[in-house]
């Protein structure tokens, strides 16, 4: 709880102040960030008459500026110039009461126990007190006396860490040596360190390091009380004045540095603190989780209300700075002049905070030795490095691992990195180097995305509270590069300066979110009344990258189809998947992102960063954020098969061929478009003219032998038909022929015409042969002699 005073000088006349926060409602949660406990207004103002000082109040003085109130127990009237007592055996009044009234019988809810300390003998007793102011009373019928003191238990062991070396007291480990409480302390065997930190379990008395108070805005009725009580094995608030007052527990940590094998470790987690606790309410009770760096600010880190069963809450540490921590109990908002809600309570049962500075060790953890002696006193490991268990040396880690930041003992240590993604030269995390290869149906599809590693902006809204009040969510992107440095910021009540002065004037960074992708409330001037927008409620949504690929699913992220519309294109969509450390009560295994890329050539640069349609907050359930970044930028490289050729005509024994790319295109960057190409060829008219040539040459010769040839076996036929149709009517012998010859200037134009259709060389050669075989038929021929001769 930071308090502050602020002093303001009033001009003469009539002054109107103004205090204005602002508490935006997330779901069911309102943060509270400002208490104002008095208003003090110094100085004479003028007035034309005097007023008579309300009941409750009186002024003994003439000439007084205000009236003064009455004490408890007293009471006054309307103009009163002192205040009456109340019986006290019988009434009791609240301080500036205008009435006395009578004490109730005295109930469980009036008192309360503690412990005291432990004694020579390891003994406590247990004691019981009256709530202060006590106004109940003892003697009536149906009153509650207080139980007797004095009961003697045995105290609990002292916290790890800690030993009472015979004493009544526990006292912390000297350096280099550790016990569980229960045992002397010893030192760490060879090899070996303590693992410094503290681990609170015990509660027999208030650590040294931690201190309670209790507050109220209203009255001073639990001023210098104790807000909160140790009960052996928990410690749990305390009655308080009255049931709105806050119940402070404060724990208060120099500094956080990592074990000496870890020290030139560079990961994002230093420590963190872990408390387990419940709440039991019968009203509107609140517990609120704080944290202050350097004692500038406190900021409400999360907070709980009603009734909780046991948890555990782990808060973690990503710088070395000064730290308190700060539980604040309320078990109503509402004021009371009576106590209904004593009872009701919370109780924490452990706080753990690891790698503290001047912590104290429960146990040793394994450490790398020096080259020269394996007994030799520990020695950090370069960055990347874990260490061997064999030799307890240090080695790096394979590529494309990280170091865990919790132990880097073993090769377990180095854990592989997600899908697309690479490790940083010290192995501290692994990141998108922007470039990304998938392999689709035979094809190589490479991804550049480094024009999109700058931050990506999105506002989302407007969205208004139950009162009216209209906020933006903005929503800043880092995707990929910068060697895994999360660029993305979000601030808390930036108004009149930018964010890059205030990182310049200041090393102050509780009001700084920096993050791969976090989240901002945008009240914008003209809701309010404010000179400027309000930047509020900044939170991280992913601090840690866990890979790239075209799955829909990783590590527990999944994307469902409906989520955002299908994309238009064979080219599939590019996932970007993230997580964020930080565990809330609605989100008990942390945020997660996931990033869809998607290649849209009609959106050239940055793009467009869209939330899916029924999530218009950019999340359905407050845990796991979806985004979709259409852009040119998220369109794969250009390759061979991504452009096609075609051909020319042949032109005077010159051929082009040109190159373009093909429709629609999906690619953009890559190979370039080869330049038109120009090759000599044959020309095709000059062919086609010696072909039809030639097939006309062709055609004309194969008419003129298919008509000659079809003449000649015309005459022939007709020869051979004529010899047969006269050998069949003079069936003689022939007469000895003058001469077979035919004489000069004769034309032949007897036709043979043989009878079995034989073709015309058969039957040539058949007549060849019977002529050498002495049998031959008599056919009449005709001469050109007359017949007498």
């Amino acid at each position: 709880m930071f308090e502050s005073h602020f002093q303001v000088m009033l001009k003469s006349g009539t002054n109107i102040l103004y205090w204005r926060t602002t508490g935006i409602l997330m779901g069911s949660k309102a943060a509270k960030p400002v208490l104002v406990k008095n208003i003090t207004i110094e100085g004479v103002a003028y007035t034309s008459e005097c007023f008579p000082c309300k009941p409750g109040t009186f002024s003994n003085k003439p000439g007084s500026f205000n009236c003064q109130m009455c004490p408890r127990n007293t009471y006054s009237e309307k103009g009163a110039k002192e205040c009456i007592k109340c019986k006290e055996d019988s009434h009791f009044s609240e301080e500036g009461s205008s009435e006395c009234m009578k004490r109730p019988p005295c109930t469980t809810k009036d008192y309360f126990q503690i412990h005291t300390p432990c004694d020579e003998e390891g003994k406590t007793q247990v004691m019981y007190k009256w709530i202060e102011p006590k106004i109940c009373r003892e003697d009536l019928t149906d009153a509650i006396r207080l139980p007797p003191s004095g009961e003697k238990r045995n105290c609990p062991p002292c916290n790890p860490g800690f030993f009472n070396n015979g004493s009544s007291s526990c006292h912390p480990c000297p350096p280099g040596t550790f016990s569980d409480g229960t045992k002397e302390c010893r030192p760490c065997p060879a090899g070996t360190e303590p693992a410094l930190g503290f681990e609170y379990k015990w509660w027999n008395v208030l650590p040294g390091n931690m201190k309670t108070s209790c507050f109220n805005v209203g009255n001073s009725k639990c001023d210098g009380m104790n807000g909160w009580e140790v009960a052996g094995d928990h410690i749990q608030s305390g009655a308080g004045g009255s049931d709105n007052d806050y119940l402070i527990l404060n724990l208060h940590i120099p500094g956080f540095k990592p074990p000496t094998s870890m020290t030139g470790a560079t990961g994002s987690e230093l420590g963190r603190i872990t408390f387990v606790f419940e709440t039991l309410c019968s009203a509107d009770c609140v517990l609120y989780f704080m944290v202050d760096i350097n004692r500038k600010s406190t900021n409400v880190v999360e907070s709980w209300g009603g009734t909780k069963e046991k948890q555990a809450y782990t808060h973690i540490i990503f710088k070395n700075a000064t730290f308190t921590f700060t539980w604040a109990f309320q078990r109503t908002n509402q004021g009371q002049d009576n106590r209904r809600f004593i009872n009701d309570m919370v109780k924490i049962y452990s706080i753990t905070t690891t790698n503290a500075v001047d912590g104290v060790a429960s146990s040793c953890r394994a450490c790398a030795l020096g080259s020269e002696q394996s007994g030799s006193s520990c020695v950090p490991c370069p960055p990347g490095h874990y260490i061997v268990k064999e030799t307890n040396q240090c080695k790096e880690c394979p590529p494309d691992t990280y170091l865990s930041i919790h132990q880097v003992y073993g090769k377990e240590a180095c854990i592989p990195c997600g899908p697309g993604s690479k490790s940083t030269q010290d192995h501290s995390v692994c990141y998108s180097d922007c470039f990304f290869y998938h392999e689709k149906e035979n094809q190589s599809l490479r991804y550049d995305f480094s024009n999109l590693s700058s931050v990506g902006s999105l506002m989302n809204g407007p969205s208004f509270t139950s009162k009216g009040t209209k906020y933006y969510h903005f929503f800043n992107i880092s995707l990929c590069g910068h060697e895994g440095k999360k660029m993305a910021l979000c601030t808390n009540n930036i108004t009149d300066f930018t964010v890059k002065e205030m990182v310049g004037k200041s090393d102050d960074y509780t009001n700084l979110v920096g993050a791969f992708v976090c989240q901002s409330t945008i009240i914008p001037s003209e809701s309010k009344g404010f000179r400027a927008a309000l930047s509020s409620q900044s939170i991280i949504l992913a601090d840690t990258f866990l890979g790239v690929t075209v799955e829909t699913t990783l590590h527990d992220i999944n994307i469902k189809e409906d989520m955002f519309a299908a994309t238009p294109s064979q080219i599939p969509d590019v996932h970007f998947f993230y997580k964020s450390s930080t565990v809330t009560t609605s989100c008990a295994n942390g945020r997660s992102t996931a990033v869809k890329m998607r290649c849209n050539p009609n959106k050239p640069g940055a793009g467009v960063i869209s939330v899916p349609s029924k999530c218009p907050a950019g999340t359905c359930d407050g845990c796991t954020f979806y985004f979709l970044w259409e852009s040119a930028e998220a369109c794969p490289l250009c390759a061979e098969h991504d452009f096609h050729e075609i051909e020319g005509a042949c032109k005077r024994g010159f051929q082009e061929t040109l190159y373009v790319w093909n429709e629609p295109k999906w690619c953009i960057k890559g190979v370039l478009l080869p330049e038109k190409k120009l090759s000599t060829c044959e020309t095709v008219d000059f062919w086609l003219k010696v072909g039809a040539g030639v097939g006309a040459f062709t055609a004309v010769l194969l008419v003129a032998l298919t008509c000659y040839f079809w003449k000649k076996n015309q005459k022939l036929e007709y020869k051979y038909s004529k010899l047969v149709m006269t050998a069949n009517s003079k069936e003689c012998e022939l007469p000895a022929a003058d001469s077979c010859a035919i004489m000069e200037g004769e034309d032949n134009e007897e036709e043979v015409v043989y009878s079995n259709k034989q073709s015309l060389l058969r039957k040539l050669k058949s007549l060849a042969t019977k002529e050498k075989e002495d049998h031959f038929e008599s056919v009449q021929l005709k001469t050109s002699r007359s017949p007498n001769i």
